[in-house]
């Protein structure tokens, strides 16, 4: 026969102070997990919002990133006035030559430390490629006036950013404009000027990528095959949205992480749920062997345990995931691997993750509640009862 759930129930009640250990455990596990992974789904989603499927972005072969790319003024004119790309109402191709450049900025705050931040110098068309990026505050960058517009979620993070102030990059400076906001995307994590611009300022002699929009689906494939079968480039074609889909290295370091420590954690855990199930098996020894006189088979005992550490570990995952859930939305900023800079996203913390992260719960708390549950099964019916 099985036990009545009110006997694990009033165990849970009667013995509060390990039963509260056993919470606490488990829902700072749970915790730290759920935050970790959210802050890699938030890296992820934000690659995953850039960027126009419309778009088509030339890198150098074997660049892993725009970071890490040079076309030359060359490639530009072999590319630039092909007949595959879209023109727009004054009949101006629908293309920009972008350069990324990264400088080390101060944070905002005293004694905050500085980061590194993109400055991405674009051509006329760049914003116009680019629909989800909007202007929020001020006017864009004027070509030849020193001047940059920047990602009003950036700009809150570095000190001497707000409109009007100026920045200064060694003996350089650029004045701020205005703001834009990208939507979510990684274009948050970057500030804009003219392309050409950014070559003088910063010395460079190359561009970084080409963004363009080819007239239809038919034009983007056959564009694609020439440009990369030209033997005179060395470039690679990619839809603007994929190559941004797959530039999600940044999270899964953060992911490993998460992971590493909810390994480490949930063993603390596991083992913290049997000495708190030991220790409460041990108080009620004679309550055990009491029921087992009353005919309550072992199954029925190993039963009630695991649905008391299940239940309780549950509890715990639940408060933790709430904690994190505090956070869901939040704003925030990590190091970037591809670029080597400061990359803004938002904590996203999708449903999902939420059962992820109570199922782990229950099976911490019944692989912490399986020993005891056995010992408890086992235990001699005569030794039981003779026990204080």
């Amino acid at each position: 026969m099985a036990l009545p759930i009110k006997y694990s129930i009033r165990n849970v009640i009667v013995r509060w102070r390990s039963s509260l250990a056993t919470i606490g455990a488990v829902m700072v596990v749970v915790g730290v997990w759920v935050w970790m992974q959210a802050m890699a789904a938030g890296l992820e989603k934000a690659a995953g919002n850039t960027g126009d499927p419309r778009n088509l972005l030339i890198t150098r072969r074997g660049s892993d990133s725009e970071s890490g790319s040079q076309i030359t003024r060359a490639d530009l004119a072999a590319v630039q006035y092909a007949e595959e790309i879209a023109r727009d109402s004054d009949g101006r191709a629908l293309i920009t030559a972008d350069t990324l450049v990264v400088i080390y900025l101060p944070r905002a705050g005293a004694n905050s430390g500085g980061a590194n931040v993109v400055f991405r110098g674009t051509g006329p068309n760049g914003v116009a490629l680019r629909p989800q990026v909007k202007l929020v505050e001020g006017r864009w960058f004027v070509p030849g006036n020193r001047e940059v517009t920047i990602s009003r979620r950036l700009a809150v993070r570095f000190a001497n950013m707000g409109v009007g102030s100026t920045i200064k990059i060694g003996a350089r400076e650029l004045k701020v404009v205005g703001y834009f906001d990208a939507g979510g995307s990684a274009f948050d994590s970057e500030a804009w000027l003219d392309a050409d611009e950014a070559r003088s300022v910063f010395n460079r002699d190359n561009y970084a990528s080409l963004l363009l929009r080819p007239v239809d689906e038919a034009a983007a494939t056959r564009f694609k095959t020439r440009l990369e079968s030209d033997k005179r480039l060395v470039v690679r074609v990619s839809r603007e949205v994929a190559y941004y889909a797959e530039q999600t290295k940044t999270a899964k370091p953060i992911r490993f992480a998460g992971s590493f420590l909810a390994v480490i954690l949930s063993i603390g855990a596991v083992l913290a749920g049997m000495n708190t199930m030991y220790a409460s098996i041990g108080a009620r020894t004679r309550e055990i062997g009491t029921l087992r006189v009353l005919g309550y088979r072992r199954r029925s005992i190993i039963g009630a345990i695991l649905i008391e550490g299940a239940a309780l570990s549950l509890l715990g995952g639940a408060l933790g995931a709430g904690l994190a859930l505090l956070g869901n939305g939040y704003r925030a900023g990590t190091f970037n691997f591809q670029t080597f800079s400061e990359s803004v996203f938002e904590i996203s913390i999708p449903p999902i993750l939420v059962a992820e992260a109570l199922v782990f719960a229950i099976l911490v708390g019944i692989l912490g509640a399986l020993l005891p549950a056995l010992r408890a099964a086992k235990m001699p019916v005569i030794a039981a009862l003779k026990s204080l």
